[in-house]
């Protein structure tokens, strides 16, 4: 169990260094031992309508991330809407139908409890600090207390601004950001398949969901065009090797 100092030394580093290129500069490990829960995630909200993951633990945390994004479904996704905390402390009493995709998913991981609190500003949800742990149970009082402190804090972060910021507003090809693929992918299937970035996004989780992957994985292969989405009723067409020009 964490300490009000070790508290105090994440809230102190939570603020990138001026060299980084992350917009979060604190140890996520630490930040789960002071909040007693097995991984801490943060995901934001871009302008256009991705999110991107900033700054999470190894293991199940990032792979619960993962499928939220890939899924559109989850206590991150509902925060995201409703701009109020989500706190689930046994997975296994949800009801089957209030996430039926993931639901299996996220227990197959070992994650029994999962609290999800808004980074908001207002009525404006800029992202969100997802906590989870095997075992289930309500998070203790003071626990809830310390995860609105680091909510608030990065907040605060991300509200700084800074060369970080630009960089990832920007997500351009070759940015540091973990779903820069996506954002580029996006905008390559909306060329291929004359859609919207919306739909392309869709289309793109889609064709993860069905073939058992992750989004970030789907886009590399777009990226790299071994994966081709044209605007047929066969689905994407893939060309292994093929390296042809333009998206």
């Amino acid at each position: 169990m964490g300490t009000s100092r070790d508290l105090a030394a994440v809230l102190e580093s939570l603020r990138p260094s001026g060299s980084g290129t992350g917009l979060i500069g604190a140890d996520p490990q630490l930040c789960a031992r002071v909040l007693t829960v097995g991984g801490v995630a943060v995901s934001v909200t871009t302008g256009r309508g991705l999110s991107e993951l900033l700054w999470s633990t190894a293991g199940a945390s990032t792979r619960l991330e993962d499928l939220q994004y890939t899924l559109g479904q989850g206590p991150g996704p509902d925060v995201a809407v409703c701009c109020a905390p989500v706190l689930v402390p046994d997975l296994a009493r949800s009801p089957a139908d209030r996430w039926p995709a993931l639901l299996p998913q996220v227990m197959a991981l070992g994650i029994g409890a999962v609290f999800c609190f808004p980074l908001h500003v207002g009525a404006a949800c800029l992202g969100t600090l997802t906590l989870q742990r095997a075992a289930p149970g309500p998070l203790a009082d003071a626990s809830v207390t310390d995860a609105w402190l680091v909510a608030n804090a990065l907040t605060a972060v991300l509200l700084e601004g800074g060369p970080q910021q630009e960089a990832f507003a920007v997500a351009a090809e070759g940015s540091d950001f973990y779903r820069a693929a996506v954002h580029q992918a996006s905008g390559m299937v909306s060329v291929q398949a004359g859609i919207s970035l919306a739909q392309a996004l869709l289309r793109l989780r889609a064709h993860a969901f069905r073939h058992g992957r992750s989004a970030v994985e789907v886009a590399e292969d777009v990226v790299a065009r071994r994966l081709h989405f044209r605007d047929d009723e066969n689905g994407p067409d893939t060309a292994a090797g093929e390296g042809t020009e333009g998206p």
